[in-house]
């Protein structure tokens, strides 16, 4: 997957050892992290690598969460905005095309889950899908390790945005936050990831 110089959002409490972090503060503050379109020179992961497809009606939602692997948040992100789905781990594809925001756990496991699709989607064998950027959930409370940082700014350069959600303890217990007891940093990455993808168009290749 290419790599591009990209930037860790921050948006979480934990302080961060980048010599000059970016902490974006205002939902118009969009920095990409990577490519906005596929990559034609990126082969198809393997098969068994690839996550699994289905179709969906046109206009089902204004835009996916995909979550790469169980347990990444897709679902708790899409009841914060009704306008929006989970996409049940599977690629959704609309005869209109998709906007899709792929959703990860901030562990070694849940990156590699978005390397994958990230890849899957770089190598331009998903006609129709759009990918919007990547959210990558906190999986406990407090800093992130340095190794997993590091690993999620390479992601993250193969995706258009990179976000970072903070740890809810709500959501561990299996309660639901009401959108207005949301913390500023999590409207946030939900303002953002709304400007970016209204902003993406969906492209089909050229017959």
């Amino acid at each position: 997957m290419p790599v591009s110089k990209n930037r860790w959002i921050s948006l979480g409490n934990e302080p961060v050892d980048d010599p000059a972090p970016v902490v974006a503060d205002e939902p118009s503050m969009l920095l990409p992290t990577g490519p906005s379109k596929p990559q034609l020179s990126v082969p198809q992961p393997d098969r068994a690598d690839r996550l699994p497809r289905r179709s969906v009606a046109n206009g089902a939602a204004d835009y996916w969460w995909l979550g790469v692997h169980g347990g990444a948040g897709e679902s708790s992100l899409a009841r914060l905005d009704k306008s929006t789905r989970a996409a049940e781990h599977h690629w959704p594809q609309a005869a209109a095309g998709a906007v899709v925001v792929l959703v990860a756990r901030s562990n070694i496991h849940g990156l590699r889950a978005a390397q994958r699709a990230a890849t899957e989607w770089a190598s331009g064998s998903l006609p129709g899908i759009q990918l919007a950027g990547l959210v990558v959930v906190a999986d406990a409370p407090g800093r992130l390790p340095k190794e997993i940082r590091d690993f999620a700014r390479v992601v993250g350069g193969g995706v258009p945005h990179l976000w970072h959600v903070p740890w809810i303890e709500g959501w561990r217990l299996g309660h639901e936050v009401p959108h207005d007891l949301l913390s500023k940093d999590l409207r946030t990455v939900l303002e953002q990831v709304r400007i970016a993808a209204s902003s993406t168009t969906v492209e089909f290749p050229a017959n």
